[in-house]
């Protein structure tokens, strides 16, 4: 009997133990922080909060995260997205641009880079840079922004003289820092309003809407150049421009498509954001908009879905 006890005994003390003892291991939910998202489709880093809200509690070795604002401006940048009803011809443009830049512009550019040092290559692209003087100064008058056109124009007058024709640069130097106002017929039209429209690109000039077409004929139309006669020489100096401009810039157009997954796409919402950008740059220059004197619908509200 004393047997039967002992038995009964040491069962029940098994049993209470086991009962008290973890049969699984349990881990901790995981902490959830708002992320930056990076948009692969986008040319610049644009962090997207995420909707995933934070825990109440949050560890000692997580305190630093507290001072990322995640609700300041960079998190609030705008996205607009642009119709693209004619995607398949734009898709084709894009690989004949892209097969145009990696099979003749590209090696053009790298034999041009042997031959012709950096220095002569940026006197270069500062003197075409001096010819679009026209251009800069009637859109700075349009858009109102007096300050750039005044910039403009000493740039001008500095450069050609003393800049010898506009192979240098001493009005962007310390002593005068007059930079260049790089706006556009495009921008003109933005800063009163007018949307992109659809998107579109164009064989040899790449991404482009409506809006930004004009701006193609307003520099042809504004830009001394396009006056050379005949007509070939006129284009060999374009051909020679274009050339030395990418000269300067080789390993950019790779870097935007390389970690691409849709490399149309990813040009498509750069260019969108690029141009939107610029637009609102040129909108807190102008004067229309200074004291809210002048109520104008924004730019590229009006996109069709």
């Amino acid at each position: 009997m004393k047997s039967y006890l002992t038995l009964i005994v040491l069962f029940i003390f098994l049993a209470v133990g086991c009962a008290h003892s973890p049969t699984s291991i349990v881990l901790p939910q995981a902490r959830s922080f708002p992320q930056p998202v990076l948009l692969a489709s986008s040319s610049n880093k644009i962090p997207v909060k995420s909707s995933r809200k934070p825990v109440d509690a949050i560890d000692d070795e997580y305190k630093d995260d507290q001072n990322l604002d995640y609700a300041n401006d960079t998190f609030k940048e705008e996205r607009v997205e642009i119709a693209d009803p004619l995607e398949p011809f734009n898709r084709a443009m894009h690989q004949f641009n892209d097969k145009l830049y990696f099979w003749a512009l590209k090696p053009f550019a790298q034999g041009y880079n042997t031959v012709v040092p950096e220095p002569a290559r940026i006197s270069v692209k500062n003197f075409f840079s001096n010819l679009g003087f026209p251009a800069r100064f009637l859109n700075c008058l349009l858009q109102t922004d007096f300050g750039g056109a005044s910039t403009e124009f000493s740039r001008f007058a500095i450069n050609t003289v003393w800049g010898v024709g506009g192979l240098l640069d001493p009005s962007a130097g310390k002593e005068l820092d007059l930079q260049k106002q790089d706006t556009d017929l495009g921008q003109t039209l933005g800063v009163y309003g007018v949307g992109h429209g659809f998107y579109i690109v164009w064989p040899v000039y790449g991404p482009s809407s409506p809006r930004d077409t004009v701006t193609i004929g307003g520099d042809c139309f504004l830009y001394p150049p396009s006056y050379i006669e005949p007509w070939y020489v006129n284009r060999g100096v374009w051909a020679y421009e274009k050339i030395n401009y990418v000269s300067l810039r080789i390993g950019d157009y790779e870097s935007l498509i390389g970690a691409a997954i849709d490399p149309y796409v990813s040009i498509r919402d750069a260019y969108i954001q690029y141009r939107l950008k610029d637009v609102k740059a040129r909108k807190e220059k102008s004067l229309l908009f200074k004291d809210g004197n002048v109520s104008l619908p924004p730019a590229d509200q009006s996109l069709p879905k």
